[in-house]
């Protein structure tokens, strides 16, 4: 069996919530790496400011969410998850064949910091899956600091993407398409089902963070 990386040169991907820092920080890192991105939003002129935004002579641009799940060959789905579902059930047709990314975390906030929320499914990429069956959902891209991505002065993002998924082309694509951003690595993190600790898991790192003034991520040794 081939180890080879599959070949993800010239995919484009769209960006629902592309209009926050997380999206828009992973449109900018996609956009340096070459790859054409759609920014989507529920406002298409939001949308393309946002893209205009992350530099000139970088193939972005912005759109309403539904042409940027259509026109996408790979979606990322960066929105809060308060409008996680109801996204999501409205765009089932747009994303019906495509490999669908999510990287949204379950959290709430109070005095104590951040904490995991329960999700009837399990976590928010196993709701996206329920939502969409006609699609191939992954969960990645879930420790990513926005400030990190948008930052000018970073050339390297310096950790690992977990990668869950219970399809291994896409799960390989996605992998791919993580190590396309300077300095990362995509690495498996196991089926679908697991992906709530990997969500969850992002309460503590914003607990480092805010304690040690960082922008931590992860790295896996020994691989």
């Amino acid at each position: 069996m081939s180890t080879e990386p599959p070949d993800v040169s010239g995919i484009r991907i769209g960006i629902l919530g592309g209009t926050g820092d997380q999206g828009k920080g992973l449109a900018r890192r996609f956009a340096l790496a070459g790859h054409p991105v759609i920014i989507g939003s529920r406002d298409a002129e939001r949308a393309q400011q946002a893209a205009e935004s992350l530099g000139e002579g970088l193939a972005a641009r912005g759109a309403e969410n539904p042409v940027a799940a259509r026109e996408a060959d790979v979606v990322i789905v960066a929105v809060p998850w308060d409008g996680h579902r109801a996204l999501l059930e409205s765009l089932r047709d747009d994303l019906t064949g495509k490999i669908v990314i999510d990287c949204v975390n379950p959290l709430g906030f109070d005095k104590q910091g951040a904490y995991a929320l329960p999700v009837e499914e399990g976590s928010a990429a196993q709701q996206a899956a329920a939502v969409l069956p006609g699609s191939t959902v992954v969960a990645a891209f879930h420790h990513v600091s926005a400030v990190i991505l948008l930052d000018p002065e970073v050339d390297r993002v310096d950790l690992d993407v977990l990668v869950l998924g219970d399809d291994r082309t896409a799960t390989d694509t996605v992998r791919a398409l993580a190590s396309q951003i300077a300095g990362v690595r995509g690495v498996y993190g196991g089926r679908l089902r697991n992906a709530h600790q990997v969500e969850a898991l992002t309460a503590n790192l914003i607990s480092v963070n805010r304690r040690y003034k960082t922008h931590a991520g992860v790295r896996v040794t020994g691989l």
